[in-house]
Order: structure tokens, then sequence, then C-alpha cells
């Protein structure tokens, strides 16, 4: 069984399907993310937010900067370690973070259309695994290690 590729191709659809209909907030491919993250965690750390979504920093740091450009979110500095900037959505980020979240609730919707809210829990409690599993080797590499196939 292909069960990746499955997973894969619902991801690239979901995630085309986001950044259509996210175009007219001017919010352009995946950074959709990064804000709801943000939202939901403000004060989030870049380095935190790029675990969280499973990119490198450099992803995260363009992505990052695209929103704040754009207005959506502010960094701000640390009382203790000024080094450290600490992430906020403005006023247009928190407008906006609703209609994202809707957007996700939708799409839960209808990806378990169909589906008893047995088969639903089991289908969360199986790919809960899948991506914990998966997590173990983005970590490792992500550490300059190279899996054995």
């Amino acid at each position: 069984m292909e069960i990746l590729r499955e997973i894969g191709m619902i991801a690239r659809a979901l995630d085309s399907i986001s950044n259509i209909e996210f175009k007219e907030y001017d919010l352009t491919k995946g950074q959709y993310l990064y804000l709801v993250r943000i939202c939901e965690n403000p004060g989030i750390i870049q380095e935190k937010l790029a675990e969280m979504i499973k990119v490198d920093r450099t992803t995260a740091a363009r992505a990052i900067k695209k929103l704040e450009i754009n207005g959506f979110i502010e960094k701000k500095d640390d009382h203790q370690n000024k080094k450290i900037k600490k992430l906020f959505p403005t006023e247009k980020g928190n407008i906006v973070c609703p209609f994202i979240k809707r957007e996700n609730d939708y799409s839960n919707n209808v990806a378990l259309d169909g589906f008893s809210e047995t088969e639903a829990e089991t289908l969360y409690h199986l790919l809960h695994r899948v991506r914990k599993n998966v997590e173990k080797d983005w970590e490792f590499v992500k550490k300059g290690n190279k899996r054995i196939y």
C-alpha cells in the first residue's frame, strides 16, 4: 500500500486549495500555516515555529519575513534576552486567522465526510502515530545524519 502517497496527495490538494482561497488576503504559498500557529501561540519564537510546522529555519525565516512585510505579524524583543525575537499577530493577522481556522474546519469536515466518530478518532490516532514515527527520522536527518535504507 502506498499510504504516504495518499497522505501526500491529500496534503498537496488541501495546500493548493488554501493557497488559492487565501490569495485574496495576500497570503501566499503556505504562509497561512505560519500565521495561524502564531495566532494560536502569540510570542512563539521562530525556531519553535519552524519545528512545529516541520520546516527548516531558512524556510521559516522567509515566510515570517513576508508575513511581517505584509503586516500580518510583528517581532518583539524578549525582555530577558534581546537576541530573541518573539512573534505576534498584528490586528490584520488576528482578523484573517478566524477565516483560516474556518477553512481548516471545513476541510476537516469534507475530508471526514461519511466517517463515523469512532472511525475519525481511529484515523486521527493512527496518523498521529505515523507522524511520531516520521518525526524521529526528521530530527535525525535535520541534525545532519543520513538514514540507511
